[in-house]
């Protein structure tokens, strides 16, 4: 029991470091009530700012894309137990993105600046639909499955695990990765786009486009010909209205950022 109640607390510790990381990601992209940001003058030379904030967004991706993969938890959870597997993920997550808002370098110089009052109420009104997309799409595939809690709450109860049914909840009938849109919205939608935020907008919808094809490999590998129809008829990030879809499709996407 002890064993049990242990991994349990360093779950929910997991998610409190998330939760604290996902808040503050809101305020340093939207340079809102936070200690550092994306923004800023440039402290010293461009070039050395650049290679270092090159580093950050690399070793992030590298983190968030080999840890997710199966070969790797296959060897993984030899060291780290299955129950808390996902967890660790999390907390990973969480630690690389720290870093990142602690040791970001901007860049200084701006891209665009939309002064107009209807302009930025649009774009400011844009990030937050963003942020609020990337939040409901991880209730509607189980938020707490997703970041580790359901895992190990179960393991303290006793229960096998159990992963969900192949289902497509809301916005899943519109396209195959709201959450991915989601931080499109949230990185993107600026009424001041600075070098420094054009730089990480544009590495993480690059990371976020070659995620997708890892992703959706190991979704094609797991739930076999009923991903594939779902991929058939559902489009990957903007909703199409012309596009037929079909009632009959069923899929689950665990999230595009999970797995």
């Amino acid at each position: 029991m002890l064993k049990r109640t242990t991994f349990f607390a360093y779950s929910v510790l997991a998610y409190l470091t998330f939760l604290g990381t996902f808040l503050y990601a809101i305020g340093f992209i939207g340079n809102i009530g936070v200690p550092t940001s994306l923004d800023g003058p440039p402290a010293g030379s461009v070039i050395t700012a650049l290679a270092i904030d090159a580093l950050l967004l690399t070793l992030f991706a590298l983190q968030h894309s080999i840890m997710a993969r199966k070969w790797f938890k296959d060897r993984w959870t030899r060291v780290v137990p299955r129950p808390i597997e996902r967890s660790t993920y999390v907390l990973f997550s969480s630690l690389a993105l720290i870093l990142l808002f602690w040791q970001w370098q901007p860049l200084g110089g701006t891209v665009w600046a939309v002064d107009n009052s209807w302009g930025q109420v649009l774009l400011y009104g844009g990030f937050a639909f963003g942020w609020g997309l990337v939040l409901v799409s991880t209730f509607l595939i189980d938020h707490f499955d997703l970041f580790g809690l359901r895992q190990v709450w179960l393991y303290l109860l006793g229960r096998p695990y159990t992963a969900h049914q192949f289902v497509t909840p809301g916005p899943y009938r519109l396209v195959r990765h709201p959450l991915y849109l989601g931080w499109f919205f949230a990185f993107w939608m600026t009424p001041t786009m600075t070098v420094s935020h054009l730089v990480f907008a544009v590495a993480t919808a690059l990371y976020i486009l070659v995620a997708i094809q890892f992703e959706e490999h190991d979704l094609v590998r797991e739930h076999g010909m009923a991903y594939e129809s779902y991929r058939q008829h559902v489009p990957m990030l903007v909703p199409s209205l012309f596009r037929p879809r079909s009632s009959n499709v069923a899929a689950h996407t665990p999230l595009p950022s999970k797995r």
